[in-house]
Parts: structure tokens; sequence; C-alpha cells
């Protein structure tokens, strides 16, 4: 059994090492770069072109939808 001062040594170490871990590894420098690339990879940037025919079948479903409820 140890004396109180190894005790005391101990419990510092016990309460700081978790402490300093967090501390280190939660930095955002070290997760910045990981965290854009993974969000363009999942939501990539628009295109010009997909976003015009995305608005053309719009219009075209409204269309449809229109004479359907002018029809009955």
């Amino acid at each position: 059994m140890g004396n109180w001062k190894l005790e005391v040594g101990r419990m510092a170490m016990y309460t700081t090492f978790p402490v300093v871990l967090f501390f280190v590894f939660n930095q955002p420098k070290y997760f910045e770069e990981w965290v854009t690339n993974t969000k363009r990879q999942i939501f990539p940037p628009e295109n010009k072109q997909d976003r015009e025919a995305i608005q053309n079948l719009i219009k075209d479903m409204r269309k449809k939808q229109m004479r359907a409820l002018e029809g009955e």
C-alpha cells in the first residue's frame, strides 16, 4: 500500500489524463477538412443544368395537376 502522496498522484493522473485527451482530440483544426470533404460527398454543389431540369419537371407536374383539376 502506498502513502497519501501516491494516492494523490494517482488521482491527479486519473482526472487529468482524460481531460487532456479530450482537449487535444476535440480541436476543430483536426476535423475541419474531414467534415468539409464528407459534406461535399454527401451534398455535392448544385449543377445549373440539373437545377433547370428540376424546375422544368416541377412546372410540368403543376400543369398536369391543373389540367386534372379543371377536367373534373
